[in-house]
């Protein structure tokens, strides 16, 4: 059985019933695959759903899909790694957002694969990720 994380970009698909992203979770899920949405990830899909012409649709959908998830929150350790992080990618001339690096010490503290299209992760070594959405 595989574990994987979400980033926001394999979240947001979730909601629209036709997207082949949402049947494919949904399909792995019942096959055994277990599925983490870490809790910045969700704060950037929830405000963003919020956003879309569609609101309530979006959300009526979520709450019934919220239940079938696990979710990862930061503590102070994953804090201070998040911020050593980003300053070693810096150093190496790469830019890491606040949330992915959050994303990318829990993908990495629990040996998930990280599911995104966001290319900012291929500069973290050890960093396992695949894109569902090509």
């Amino acid at each position: 059985m595989a574990r994987y994380l979400l980033d926001t970009n394999h979240i947001s698909p979730l909601v629209t019933l036709t997207h082949p992203l949402r049947e494919k979770i949904l399909l792995k899920m019942g096959m055994g695959d277990t599925f983490i949405i870490p809790l910045p990830a969700l704060s950037e899909f929830l405000f963003g759903i919020r956003l879309l012409p569609r609101v309530k649709q979006n959300l009526t959908e979520w709450e019934r899909l919220k239940g079938l998830f696990d979710y990862y929150y930061l503590n102070l350790n994953l804090a201070e790694q998040s911020a050593e992080l980003r300053v070693a990618l810096r150093k190496k001339g790469w830019q890491l957002e606040i949330v992915d690096s959050f994303i990318a010490v829990l993908t990495l503290k629990y040996d998930l694969t990280l599911l995104t299209t966001d290319r900012d992760f291929e500069a973290i070594s050890g960093l396992k990720s695949e894109n569902w959405m090509v």
